[in-house]
């Protein structure tokens, strides 16, 4: 089994948008300190949003922080393409058939001393207009029957493969049942209590018209009542899931805004120390020069003395009234911390989010049921075309005529229908909300998740090596298929070897 590692760039660290407290507070501390980079500390942004709002800053002073411009691109209008335009892009194309449109439209402003006479948006179109429309296969002509039609599958090893992409958590203890969720679950981050399964056998409305003993008013009825109970139901979730999201962005905001307010109080309390530091030290000052008078020098200065005494013991007096109210202010901040930690941890606790991920691509041979390759990607939900055509060079065998999958982002890419059109296979992309198409590649790929359930693992070396154990158990266990007639699947593939060199 080959296991497909790519060295991707980091991805780009999100910094939340500015607020205009902070910004207020960047430029007043830069102002107060002239150091950029402790009021981008204070603030708690970077030192690019200082230069960032500077220029407005300066014109318009505070009020000019307020005032948001426009960030939407300017684009330049690109006149309509010319026939001989559109000749150019098409002659280029066919000479260099593996560009991408982009690069396609690069070259061409290239050669017209890089006008922009033609976008790579257009490039695609045109290309794409161009391109023979194959015929639609045939398909067979559906029977009415009360019971399901049979699956076809490949008469030939090697013929037809069905491939998928299933998602595991970065690690598993064994003990705990594993999250399974889709792609686009784990891309958008999901928790266990959405993707929770019911203990029961599964229903759905349909199962009304197997009764009997109901007339078919009373079925209708009751199709129809169940129907709109499963629908409200699954709205009542999402508006939950929804819920529980605005919640979680509610305390996040909060907890941010309680930051901000702690950095700014700070501020604060560090010029009040160093005003008191002062005072403290004049007060100082101004006592030792006292006792160095003589007894005359005291007696005429014996009024102004007593005036600064007082004005001392009035400072001291409020440094102790400040003291107390910031320990009040300090308690009141404390709490207020632990109110948002334990709201956010009771939301943690009943929907913990799973972040990181891995990605496994599933190649099935259509005819014999056996695993050509289970490739593990490192990158988990950003797994890409790219990535899957060149795991599936390593794993098509010579002879393959049709691939099978779902209309996933990655199967549905440039990338790979340029592979389908090197390689010449038809890539047969199933209906939306049919996965019984893809019925083998999905069935595998619950095989695979009961089985990674029992094991544990805590990086991805250990789980390629239990990949290579899953994929020797599987291809040498008895199947149920009619097909196989109990064999397994290289015992089934073995057998056609030697029925074909009789």
């Amino acid at each position: 089994m080959d296991t497909i590692t790519t060295s991707q760039t980091p991805a780009r660290v999100h910094f939340r948008p500015t607020t205009l407290g902070q910004r207020q507070l960047l430029f007043r501390v830069a102002e107060q300190t002239g150091n950029v980079s402790e009021a981008a500390h204070q603030a708690h942004v970077g030192r690019g949003t200082f230069y960032y709002w500077q220029s407005r800053y300066r014109s318009d002073g505070m009020a000019g922080l307020a005032a948001e411009q426009s960030r939407a691109p300017h684009r330049t209008r690109i006149a309509p393409v010319s026939e001989a335009l559109r000749d150019e892009v098409l002659t280029y194309h066919q000479a260099h058939p593996s560009e991408g449109y982009r690069t396609v439209a690069n070259r061409i402003r290239q050669a017209h001393d890089w006008q922009k006479v033609i976008g790579y948006t257009k490039v695609r179109e045109i290309i794409l207009a161009a391109r023979p429309i194959m015929p639609a296969p045939t398909t067979p002509q559906v029977v009415s029957s009360a019971q399901p039609a049979e699956a076809v599958h490949a008469p030939q090893p090697n013929q037809t493969l069905n491939i998928d992409l299933c998602v595991v958590p970065l690690t598993h203890d064994g003990q705990q049942d594993m999250l399974s969720v889709s792609l686009g679950e784990a891309t958008a981050g999901v928790t266990p209590t959405d993707t929770e399964c019911p203990a029961a056998p599964a229903e759905w409305p349909g199962q009304i018209f197997e009764n009997p003993a109901l007339s078919y008013a009373e079925q209708m009825h009751d199709y129809v009542e169940k129907r709109t109970a499963k629908r409200l139901s699954k709205g009542q979730r999402k508006h939950q899931r929804r819920q529980k999201q605005a919640e979680r962005a509610e305390l996040n905001a909060q907890g941010d805004e309680l930051r901000l307010d702690r950095r700014r109080q700070r501020a604060t309390r560090r010029l009040e120390d160093a005003a008191w530091k002062a005072k403290r030290q004049a007060s100082q000052e101004t006592e030792r020069g006292w006792r160095k008078l003589s007894r005359r020098d005291r007696r005429e200065r014996r009024a102004e003395h007593q005036t600064q005494q007082a004005q001392g013991a009035a400072a001291k007096a409020e440094r102790q009234t400040q003291a107390q109210q910031r320990q009040v202010e300090d308690a009141a901040w404390r709490q207020a911390r632990q109110e948002i930690r334990g709201k956010l941890a009771q939301l943690a606790a009943c929907a913990p989010l799973v972040t990181a991920w891995l990605a496994i691509l599933v190649v099935i041979d259509n005819g014999t049921r056996r695993c050509l390759g289970v490739p593990l990607f490192t990158a988990g939900t950003h797994v890409n075309a790219e990535m899957i055509v060149t795991a599936l060079r390593a794993l098509c065998p010579a002879g393959l005529q049709f691939v099978i999958s779902d209309n996933g982002a990655q199967f549905i890419a440039e990338a790979f229908a340029r592979f389908a059109q090197e390689t010449a296979f038809v890539h047969v992309r199933i209906s939306p909300h049919r996965p019984c198409t893809n019925g083998i590649a999905e069935r595998f790929v619950r095989t695979l998740k009961e089985w990674l359930d029992t094991h544990a693992w805590s990086s991805p070396e250990e789980l390629e090596a239990l990949l290579v154990e899953f994929v020797k158990y599987y291809n040498d266990r008895p199947h149920q298929g009619e097909e196989l007639g109990g064999l397994s699947p290289d015992e089934y593939t073995r057998r056609l070897a030697d029925c074909s060199t009789c």
